[in-house]
């Protein structure tokens, strides 16, 4: 194929990376120009490195995802019909989407590779995309569920088999080796097949789309790296054709049109439905696409949905998706803590989301939800050693709690292993999120120690930043190289913090954020010139909105950007955090601790009041009411960091506690 539009100037080694012609109103920064070199995401980063991914890798081999490649390579003919000289036998194993977690695997490797040069990771993405090329069909298709289960059955049943779901990740994986200088032949069975969707889905007319969005973004970026404009348009096909019953679910599945994200067409929906994971995917291409067509109409729906899922289906946690059942948003305000779903992936999703909205607005509304989905639903997702994950978040987990024969407790891996790879692939890639810029600006978003490293139009900048947020609240900002004249140091500031304070050296200046939420400081900066942000890391009492009936009556507790919770391990002995009570006007004292299984924290102690058990006898209900007279005494519970929960036991856990005074 043959370009009909320039990739971007800049080659950015990060996953979203827009046309030099794109409506971004500010730019991204590859993992090598921001390297994180502590805290909380800091931690996160070496973790992945040297725990999850060597686990990840592992589980490619035990799970089969890598056998199935190669008993497909084995059966390849150029039909895709069965070699009747295959030296490789065997059955699939898995679901229909295995192929998508070697993918996935491969994307975080080479972030990882990007960031840190290892000979040994390389490799691996050498060996992946060697098997790739014998599996993949003269055609371009490479599906190994298909090519070994289903020869005949290709794309006739797309609600089902996520056979462009694989491709999208294959895609970005192949994207992110080829912005860091990864084995090429990659890039060349991404194109491949991206080719082949072209020649089927786009000049060919199928009419037909993937059941799991992915593909659009993927395709979107794959433009964005290559020029071709026909990924472009096939991106904006498979977008316009939803909610036009594109899908045809099985009658035997029945699913619904809602789980296919086919219920409505895009521009027509108000509110997230369906499958969370997949709402938002397709959410993110929608940006894209307005990102690259500059179609204001596309942009004007997904900000009507974002503000209308903020507003009323996002946890306090910023998980997403409140009905284990189809692994779905609820209606409005249906957000129950115990039976919470909040699926990691959507999670992730929600953050490759808004971080697409930020490029587009500048607003730093955007920021502040990937902020707190970062450091509570997303941190939460992964055990402190790296090799324990979340596929599901809840707000509550009570002592007898069984989900099946599943106690609720992080596991090594998952049959549907969707999230661990696609955690690894966000933290390999996590310094693409903290900061971008404009030709005279630098935008910080988000506060963690390390290095920004910018391309302003009048030269470049370096930046040093040191802060032990969310611990304390103090983030110096170093000018260690600028270039000559004036230029913009900008900071969010963040919603959380009701007193802010800022020092350019050692004078105070005013905090006086623009309309989007920045505090912009423009002067002619020289080398070793600093700026300090004093943050408001005061612990908070949060109230729900009356809607919520699954808490209402409660209160939770914050401090920076950090959901607490209380783990029945922290408490008085014998006291249940079922019994416990918060007053409105409760002392929240944060302590500095070290916790066996946790590590370094800031716990906070609370006044609060332990009510006296009740006998568990008869129908739980009475006519009168059943707490305004129950005795109780005062004590201090104890609250951790909701990511650093279920490091030590598998107890009770609460974020969401009764507050006193009762009524009735």
């Amino acid at each position: 194929m043959t370009s009909s539009a320039g990739p971007s100037e800049r080659v950015v080694r990060g996953p979203v990376v827009p046309t030099a012609a794109a409506r971004a109103v500010q730019q991204t920064l590859g993992v090598d120009d921001v390297r994180l070199s502590g805290g909380v995401l800091g931690r996160l980063q070496d973790v992945n490195r040297h725990a999850s991914i060597p686990l990840g890798l592992e589980q490619l081999e035990t799970a089969g995802n890598l056998d199935n490649l190669r008993l497909a390579a084995g059966l390849a003919g150029t039909d895709g019909s069965a070699d009747t000289d295959a030296s490789v036998t065997g059955e699939f194993r898995g679901p229909v989407f295995m192929d998508s977690d070697l993918y996935k695997q491969l994307e975080a490797v080479a972030w990882d590779v990007g960031r840190i040069p290892d000979p040994a990771l390389a490799e691996f993405i050498t060996a992946s995309a060697k098997l790739l090329t014998d599996v993949q069909l003269d055609d371009g298709y490479l599906n190994s569920y298909i090519q070994t289960v289903d020869p005949r059955g290709r794309y006739e049943n797309l609600s089902f088999t996520h056979e462009m779901y694989c491709a999208g990740h294959l895609i970005q994986a192949a994207v992110a080796s080829a912005r860091v200088g990864g084995d090429p032949q990659l890039l060349e069975v991404a194109r491949r097949f991206a080719d082949h969707l072209i020649e089927v889905f786009l000049r060919g007319e199928h009419p037909g789309i993937d059941g799991h969005p992915e593909v659009e973004t993927a395709l979107v970026e794959l433009y964005r790296l290559t020029g071709e404009r026909a990924y472009l348009d096939l991106a904006s096909r498979f977008v316009e054709r939803r909610g036009v019953g594109s899908i045809g679910d099985p009658p035997n599945r029945n699913r619904g049109a809602r789980y296919l994200q086919d219920h409505l067409p895009v521009r027509e929906a108000d509110t997230l439905v369906g499958h969370a994971v997949r709402a938002l995917y397709l959410e993110a291409a929608i940006v894209d696409l307005y990102l690259e067509t500059g179609d204001e109409s596309l942009l004007e729906c997904s900000v009507r949905r974002w503000e209308d899922m903020v507003a009323t289906k996002t946890y306090l946690t910023g998980g997403l998706g409140s009905r284990h059942a189809q692994e779905a948003f609820g209606d409005r305000f249906e957000l129950p803590p115990d039976r919470a779903y909040a699926e990691t992936c959507a999670a992730i999703a929600s953050i490759h989301w808004s971080w697409r909205l930020l490029l587009a607005t500048g607003e730093a509304k955007y920021a502040d939800l990937i902020e707190r989905t970062l450091y509570n639903a997303f941190a939460a997702s992964t055990s402190v050693d790296g090799l324990r994950f979340f596929y599901v978040n809840p707000l509550q987990r009570r002592p007898d709690h069984y989900e099946a024969d599943d106690p609720g407790r992080r596991r090594e891996w998952f049959e549907c292993a969707c999230c661990p790879p696609n955690i690894m692939r966000l933290v390999s890639s996590l310094g693409h999120y903290v900061a971008t810029h404009t030709s005279g600006a630098v935008y910080i978003h988000q506060f963690v120690p390390g290095t920004v490293r910018a391309p302003l139009s009048s030269g470049p900048v370096e930046l040093t930043v040191r802060t032990d947020l969310p611990w304390s609240g103090q983030v110096t900002v170093t000018v260690d190289q600028g270039p000559e004249g004036e230029w913009t140091l900008a900071l969010r500031v963040p919603s959380w913090s009701t007193t802010t304070r800022v020092r350019v050296g050692d004078q105070p200046a005013p905090v006086e954020p623009d309309e989007h939420g920045y505090l912009l400081l423009t002067r002619d900066w020289q080398r070793g010139d600093t700026v300090t942000f004093e943050l408001d890391l005061t612990p908070r009492l949060v109230h729900p909105h009356p809607r919520i009936d699954a808490v209402r009556g409660t209160v939770a507790l914050e401090r920076g950007p950090l959901v607490y919770c209380f783990e029945q391990v922290d408490q008085p002995d014998g006291i249940e955090v079922a019994d416990l009570a918060i007053a409105p006007g409760a002392r929240l004292r944060p302590v500095e601790a070290e916790h066996g299984g946790v590590g370094r924290t800031v716990v906070i102690e609370v006044e609060a009041t332990a009510l006296a058990g009740e006998p568990v006898a008869g129908l739980p209900y009475r006519s009168g009411p059943r707490d305004a007279d129950r005795p109780g005494h005062e004590v201090v519970a104890t609250a951790i960091p909701y990511f650093q929960w279920d490091n030590r036991d598998g107890g009770a856990m609460r974020v969401w506690m009764p507050r006193l005074p009762f009524h009735g």
